[in-house]
């Protein structure tokens, strides 16, 4: 299995698609594992001929741990894990990638392209925020990710995600429950750590307020968000696409934080049109 050895942190990932293609990374949110990014998704961007890498954030999945059960602060910063990112850039050989990223992963993005604009040709910020204005936070504080996570077994843990990703009434865009179910076991075998993402959010807590250093990044940006978001707030996107010289704004009625599959082809045609435009300028 394919490892980062750059230096002492040890990132899983895995790539599929041209070996000689534009290499675009996606990179999940807080608690996600690779398996977030679905197979017919990276399919389509692997058609438009894109080599498309995933992989685990730290403290998930298979990449290296920053603690043990009881640890909910890992030590690190939104900024260390951005340089996750180049790690896998820098063991594939790559200079410079297309980086997609979803609500935590779009802040890994962001740190990235501040820090490390030369390694940046295009970005898609998906249902995230430039920082902690109040107004973007709808999930609270969290209180329960300052304290040593209930831990549950494989069975809890699956039966409780189909109650949570049951049909909801009404809704324009239904959970896929039978997917849901699967990833849930999957993930658990593949590294079940809840306390993972306490100290992924320790170092939410601590990241630094980046909408005004944005409006210094000039690349081709897709900013999408959905108006139905009960996690963060659509407004966030309207402010970094206001930001950023060269972002185009996305707000889908009826879509929450997660991305149904109803609107992949809209997410894949974004991504794919901001990254020619780059190419193009390049």
């Amino acid at each position: 299995m394919p490892y980062t050895d750059t230096d002492d942190v040890s990132i899983y990932y895995e790539v599929e698609g041209d070996p000689a293609g534009p290499v675009i990374v996606l990179i999940a949110g807080g608690g996600a594992q690779l398996l977030t990014w679905r197979d017919p998704f990276r399919a389509m961007l692997v058609d438009e001929g894109f080599r498309v890498v995933r992989f685990d954030n730290r403290d998930v999945g298979f990449s290296q741990r920053f603690g043990g059960e009881t640890d909910l602060d890992g030590g690190y910063s939104l900024g260390d894990m951005g340089d996750d990112v180049l790690r896998v850039l820098d063991h594939l050989g790559v200079e410079q990638a297309h980086l997609v990223g979803h609500s935590m992963g779009g802040m890994m993005a962001q740190m990235v392209a501040l820090d490390h604009p030369e390694r940046v040709l295009s970005l898609g910020l998906l249902s995230t925020i430039p920082g902690q204005d109040p107004r973007y936070i709808l999930h609270g504080e969290r209180p329960e990710l300052l304290l040593a996570p209930v831990r549950y077994t494989r069975e809890e843990s699956v039966a409780a995600m189909a109650e949570l990703a049951a049909p909801v009434p009404g809704a324009r865009y239904q959970p896929d429950t039978a997917w849901e179910v699967w990833a849930t076991g999957e993930a658990y075998d593949r590294g079940y750590a809840p306390e993972g993402f306490s100290r992924q959010w320790a170092a939410l807590l601590r990241a630094p307020e980046r909408l005004e250093r944005l409006r210094d990044v000039t690349v081709p940006t897709l900013v999408l968000h959905g108006r139905e978001d009960d996690v963060l707030h659509w407004s966030s996107a309207v402010d970094i696409a206001q930001a950023m010289p060269a972002a185009e704004l996305h707000i889908l009625p009826g879509m929450g934080h997660l991305i149904p599959a109803e609107l992949w082809p809209t997410l894949a045609a974004g991504i794919v049109r901001v990254a020619r435009s780059a190419e193009s300028q390049g």
